[in-house]
């Protein structure tokens, strides 16, 4: 079975990606992405997969999965039971640490560690639960105290020498194969297409489905309808948009694809809690004040689509 490609989202003020979600969730899945990432189980137990190795795992399970390298932890529950907070993830780029290795030559171990990664690295649970505490606060970090508790999970993950690699050294990672999977390309299709009317009719004829079957086919990988999913990429977008542009909240809501200021807003209150009028109040003041050389607000440059759907 081709793993599902995941879009690991970051701000443009974060290098990396730190969070928590529970189980099930619509990410817990047979998937694969292109950043790294170290991820941690707090609760449950049940089979991990890791490129071609099946394993146990427990709390404290404590793996780095290296670029597109297919994982994914199963939990033995009942029907209806749910575990929160499973999983604390982080996810980065190599070029994030390459910079950061380039910058501080004795960040140099941190390259070997994510080097073995390739083929997926696993920690003895005990090293896992003593980073448990790292972790968690890292995904509620803001600003210089993110990179701080970084460097320190980095040294005590790259100074561990009591791990192990997982899959077997012939296991093929084959990117390109798994793109060509359909809702691969379906995900793909929506990024490329966000500012344009995109219907779940229009969608499904792409993926040469009838409505019914992609409705149940895209639920079922990706955990969500097709217009939640929609909307939660375009609020992405638009919070990235109110936080680095001038554009007005008007101007945003239709560059991402809606096409009703209300609805816009409903949207945005429903996901972000407050409205986009707020949410970029509230990011502002994280912004420095009072200094002579801050750079004024960037107008975003137009963006077209590649392919645009209409009716």
């Amino acid at each position: 079975m081709n793993p599902d490609l995941e879009i690991v989202p970051t701000h443009r003020d974060e290098s990396f990606r730190a969070w928590v979600h529970d189980y099930p969730h619509s990410v817990a899945k047979w998937h694969f992405h292109p950043e790294y990432e170290i991820h941690l189980i707090q609760a449950s137990h049940g089979k991990m997969f890791v490129g071609d190795h099946i394993g146990d795992f427990g709390p404290g399970n404590l793996i780095v999965t290296g670029p597109n390298l297919p994982h994914n932890w199963v939990s033995e529950l009942a029907d209806g039971e749910r575990v929160p907070s499973r999983d604390v993830v982080l996810q980065f780029s190599r070029d994030a640490i390459e910079k950061m290795v380039g910058a501080f030559s004795e960040l140099q171990p941190v390259i070997e560690l994510i080097d073995d990664a390739s083929r997926g690295v696993q920690f003895p649970d005990r090293v896992g639960r003593e980073v448990a505490p790292l972790m968690l606060e890292l995904a509620n970090a803001h600003g210089c105290r993110r990179v701080e508790i970084l460097m320190s999970l980095f040294d005590r993950l790259s100074s561990c020498r009591e791990r192990r690699v997982l899959a077997g050294p012939g296991y093929r990672i084959d990117a390109q194969h798994y793109m060509s999977s359909t809702i691969n390309q379906v995900l793909s299709y929506l990024q490329q297409n966000l500012p344009g009317m995109l219907r779940e009719a229009d969608v499904a004829a792409f993926a040469g489905m009838s409505v019914s079957t992609f409705t149940r086919f895209f639920r079922r990988h990706t955990g969500s309808s097709f217009v939640r999913y929609l909307n939660r990429l375009r609020i992405n977008e638009a919070c990235e948009l109110l936080m680095f542009s001038d554009l007005t909240v008007t101007d945003i809501c239709y560059r991402v694809g809606f096409n009703n200021l209300s609805n816009f807003n409903r949207q945005f209150l429903a996901m972000k809690q407050v409205p986009p009028s707020k949410f970029r109040a509230l990011h502002r003041l994280n912004e420095p004040h009072g200094r002579d050389d801050a750079p004024p607000p960037r107008r975003a440059p137009s963006r077209a689509p590649d392919r645009t759907l209409h009716t």
